[in-house]
């Protein structure tokens, strides 16, 4: 790729602050840069997908179906960091309500210690049918108010007027569940999409998954059903609509006792997802499962031949072109297996929604497959109940009870525990290290080829020359950089990374630094954008709200890669600092150079220098995240998704790494997590 240098510096004094203008990327040669990480990530995407095709045709037995199967399966689990250890439910019955044709109990159960769960049980009362009864635990997609929204209510109806027992339960920040409330008891974070990805951000660092919390407190209900004399607990099945779509799709892939599953209004392809819509909230996005192989097909297949019904809608924002490619690798694996009746899809004419005709459809898979009975099934009008009807606690918050706990207190309280398993982790630096830099990704300095640089001319002023480089550490990826030469240098080189940019300055007191200011003060100074930021940032990446930073979609699409932007990060400062050494011809493990990093950059910055100690004589972090505690004690961790790193909780916080730099560590103003 050809790069001119376009435009001219532009300098501009003003008491103390000098500032300037240097654009290094030609928009002829490189036209959109704030899409060049959004580009690198599609090109890696699309060869997963590529993966997943031949690995998926390449099944042509049963033998090889199971081996699939098994292996997918042990992969989802470890991604999810596993499942808590079953405790008591201690579950109780706070209320009775009569229907017609059924009545409805007020359940609420611990799915962990005092981390309570509000559900409604919906139990026939007719004489048609007899119990013990099938039991369908119901999952709630995103509605404010969980199982409350009439819709939800009316399908788990309609499973107790054909003679099953359904369970609609409220997931985590909706309904009476939301894990974030004010001192008056109301609620701080209405969006049940941002509460479930807030939460994403200390799951993920303790190696875990908002699906985690959701998937386990559904798996509990289904022990709740299971000790009802009224339930047949060999006669299991679940259900759920948009956010209830991804747990029941979860729930019949991971549950060797679901018989039955009918997820409805979320099953389409990744590919299909990604291209219109980008990904969506923490718990639909399993770490590494599209660099592992785990597409939305697999979630039916998984524990193929379990029927399972695709319930689908031909203008949802899921889009159904993916749907029904997903559905015809499903047919076509149940058919290998010899079991094509047991997938299925629908169909409705409407757009995203668990429409009448799809729930119809659920129950009707349900009384085939659980209760015996391939019957017609029409809902008829049923009463919703609402207000403190369809409240299970007396205040209608869980979190309103006493010594309750949130799913951020279970994080917190994960970590806290961690602390001396990390510590003991430490008393070897060196392995520990080389665990650091296993799941970051992180590759040693010595591995390192030379990185190509192009250069793209140069501006003067009176005292320093200012060269224009693009330096290329991967294909696709290219980091334009600033080389500032001192007339006569006085002091070693210095590397500037900032997150607003290789040109932006820095406060300390009242001194402004800035990549020209460490020149002139006798630097030689390379200043360089990470993938991301200054010239290649993007505006575009926003990612649901621009609560989570304008890099949060970048972050998310490399977790699915089981990458993270933390790691890339790093791996474009060495590739600088690699580069900047060749330039100078200077050793690369003498102590030569210092490194600056402010903000964001700066967590890759300790991560290198605790990685390459002999690679900076001085390390300074200004305004940077201060370690994985600042996000563990913060119920609304805003902007922190390009600091997750999967796991990385269990073994280390920033004061680990602090540590083996001891005295070469300046650390300037830490940021503060919200």
């Amino acid at each position: 790729m050809k790069l001119q240098l376009v435009g001219l510096l532009i300098l501009f004094w003003s008491s103390p602050v000098l500032s300037e203008e240097i654009r290094v990327l030609d928009q002829a040669a490189f036209p959109h840069p704030e899409l060049m990480v959004g580009n690198w990530l599609d090109k890696n995407l699309q060869q997963a997908f590529d993966n997943w095709r031949k690995n998926y045709e390449a099944l042509k037995t049963p033998e090889q179906i199971v081996a699939y199967q098994q292996q997918l399966r042990t992969r989802f689990l470890e991604s999810l960091g596993g499942f808590p250890e079953r405790t008591p439910l201690n579950h109780k019955v706070t209320g009775v309500i009569p229907g017609d044709g059924f009545r409805v109990e007020k359940i609420l159960f611990e799915s962990q210690p005092r981390h309570y769960v509000t559900g409604l049980c919906f139990i026939p009362n007719s004489t048609k049918f007899q119990a013990p009864y099938p039991g369908v635990v119901v999952v709630c997609g995103h509605s404010a108010n969980g199982k409350a929204y009439a819709g939800y209510q009316s399908a788990t109806a309609l499973l107790a007027l054909n003679g099953m027992v359904g369970f609609i339960i409220d997931p985590i920040c909706q309904g009476e569940r939301y894990d974030q409330l004010k001192d008056d008891g109301s609620i701080l974070i209405p969006s049940t999409t941002d509460g479930h990805s807030l939460l994403g951000c200390s799951s993920i660092l303790l190696g875990h998954n908002t699906a985690r919390n959701e998937i386990w407190d559904a798996m509990r209900a289904i022990d709740y059903l299971q000790q009802r004399d009224d339930v047949d607990p060999e006669k299991i099945g679940c259900m759920g609509n948009s956010g209830g779509g991804t747990q029941s799709s979860y729930l019949v892939a991971l549950d060797d006792r679901i018989r039955a599953a009918a997820p409805s209004c979320y099953l389409t392809s990744f590919e299909r997802l990604l291209q219109e819509r980008g990904p969506q909230d923490a718990e639909q996005n399993i770490f590494g499962q599209l660099n592992w192989g785990m597409d939305h097909a697999d979630y039916v297949m998984l524990r193929a031949p379990v029927p399972v019904l695709m319930c689908t809608a031909t203008h949802d924002a899921f889009p159904i072109d993916g749907s029904w490619t997903s559905f015809r690798d499903a047919k076509r694996l149940f058919t290998r297996l010899g079991y094509p009746e047991r997938v299925d899809l629908v169909e409705v004419d409407g757009p995203h929604g668990w429409h009448q005709p799809l729930r119809e459809a659920a129950v009707r898979w349900m009384s085939r497959w659980l209760a015996g009975r391939d019957v017609d099934v029409r809902e008829p009008k049923i009463d919703i109940l609402t207000g403190q009807d369809v409240n299970v606690t007396e205040k209608g918050q869980v979190l309103l009870l006493p010594g309750a706990k949130s799913g951020y207190d279970l994080n917190l309280e994960e970590f806290q525990k961690l602390e001396p398993v990390r510590q003991k982790h430490w008393e070897d630096p060196a392995a520990a290290l080389e665990q650091v830099r296993k799941i970051t990704g992180i590759p040693p300095l010595s591995q390192m080829q030379p990185v190509p640089a192009r250069s793209l001319g140069e501006t003067m002023d009176e005292t320093i020359r200012v060269e224009h480089w693009v330096l290329e550490p991967e294909a696709g990826i290219v980091l334009p950089a600033l080389l500032y030469r001192p007339a006569q240098p006085s002091q070693g080189p210095l590397l500037y990374v900032n997150e607003a940019g290789k040109q932006a300055a820095y406060a300390d007191g009242n001194q402004q630094h800035s990549a020209l200011r460490f020149a002139q003060a006798g630097h030689t100074v390379l200043a360089v954008d990470l993938r991301g930021q200054g010239e290649t940032k993007s505006d575009k990446a926003i990612w649901y709200h621009k609560r989570f930073g304008s890099d949060a979609k970048h972050a998310v699409l490399a977790y699915l890669l089981e990458k993270n932007l933390v790691g890339l990060r790093a791996q474009d400062l060495q590739a600088a600092a690699k580069w900047f050494l060749d330039q100078e011809k200077l050793p690369l493990d003498d102590h030569r150079l210092t490194l600056v990093a402010v903000g964001s950059p700066g967590v890759s910055a300790l991560h290198l220098a605790a990685l390459e100690q002999k690679l900076f004589a001085q390390t300074t972090l200004v305004q940077t995240l201060p370690g994985w505690a600042a996000i563990f004690s913060s119920r609304t961790p805003d902007g922190q998704y390009a600091h997750c790193i999967h796991g990385a909780a269990r073994l280390y916080d920033f004061h680990h790494l602090a540590g083996v730099l001891g005295d070469r560590l300046q650390i300037l103003n830490p940021a503060q997590v919200p």
